[in-house]
């Protein structure tokens, strides 16, 4: 929804500016499933405060979310919905996740997120996220190296041999 508290941007989570329309897929790669396949980057200072704000149910459907950059929590204040929160550290690493935050909470604080991931509920559980957890943040248009083509958040689609 809204950053709470902004990390410095020197971190390595930071967009890249050729990122389309501020659009990104975010791909586990430990896990080898697709968390957002249509995810958008909120790095400014408005985007980040307004995030989700406005937002209704309908954007929370399997595939979406928002990249908090930077930011080490999240509010729901003013939320019509839950959301599930995945806390990144500059190499894109979870290290923290929240399951099924209710509108108008405080999320957890963690100095070692350096950006968070707004997603629908039940995104983290479909998808097996944990802390430790390795994802890729790409444009959209490109996929994850080594990662299937088709995407779909929370379902694995390999084309490599078993």
């Amino acid at each position: 929804m809204g950053e709470l508290k902004a990390a410095s941007r020197t971190g390595g989570a930071m967009p890249e500016s050729n990122h389309k329309e501020g659009r990104v897929f975010v791909y586990n790669k430990t896990r080898e499933t697709f968390v957002a396949t249509e995810a958008k980057v909120a790095d400014g200072y408005l985007s980040r405060l307004v995030g989700l704000l406005g937002k209704t149910r309908r954007w929370a459907r399997p595939g979406q979310g928002l990249w908090i950059v930077p930011s080490h929590g999240v509010h729901t204040i003013g939320m019509l919905f839950p959301l599930d929160v995945v806390f990144l550290d500059s190499r894109k690493v979870v290290v923290h996740v929240e399951e099924y935050l209710r509108p108008f909470r405080i999320s957890s604080v963690s100095l070692r997120a350096a950006s968070v991931l707004e997603l629908p509920s039940h995104t983290i559980f479909r998808t097996g996220t944990r802390a430790g957890d390795q994802l890729e943040i790409g444009p959209m248009g490109g996929h994850a190296q080594g990662a299937p083509p088709e995407r779909s958040a929370g379902v694995v689609k390999s084309d490599r041999a078993k």
